[in-house]
């Protein structure tokens, strides 16, 4: 059974941090383009980061973050452990949501369009307020 599970989420005051994981069972996320998404209420679902599978192709292999995570926020994947993270800085109100992480592929460049994933985990909140 193929299978994506977020863990890591919480809640944190502004300025803190978290690292949000996705770890896949069933299957390898080595061949996989990886894609954090997040929901807030009343919002459409919003692509923060995503990354090209393990040798980088297709795609350049650069790691795609939305304009307001820059800087802040980093994607990466441990092959090993079949995990996939997402490190959370200097988290702000606005970054409240409920995180999902994704899977396309095998061999697929990833995507900011979330209809164009395959597996999706269940989703972790993540609210960021004093």
């Amino acid at each position: 059974q193929l299978q994506l599970v977020e863990s890591g989420g919480g809640l944190v005051q502004p300025g803190g941090s978290l690292r949000l994981s996705c770890a896949a069972s069933g299957f390898s996320l080595d061949y996989y383009s990886m894609g954090w998404f997040r929901q807030a209420p009343g919002k459409e679902r919003e692509g923060v980061s995503c990354i090209s599978p393990k040798d980088g192709s297709p795609g350049d292999g650069n790691p795609y973050y939305t304009d307001s995570v820059k800087g802040r926020f980093t994607i990466s994947r441990d092959n090993a452990k079949n995990t996939v993270y997402l490190q959370m800085n200097s988290l702000k109100p606005e970054d409240t949501a409920v995180y999902y992480c994704a899977a396309r592929g095998p061999w697929k460049a990833y995507s900011r369009n979330s209809e164009e994933y395959d597996y999706w985990g269940q989703g972790t909140q993540v609210t960021v307020s004093s």
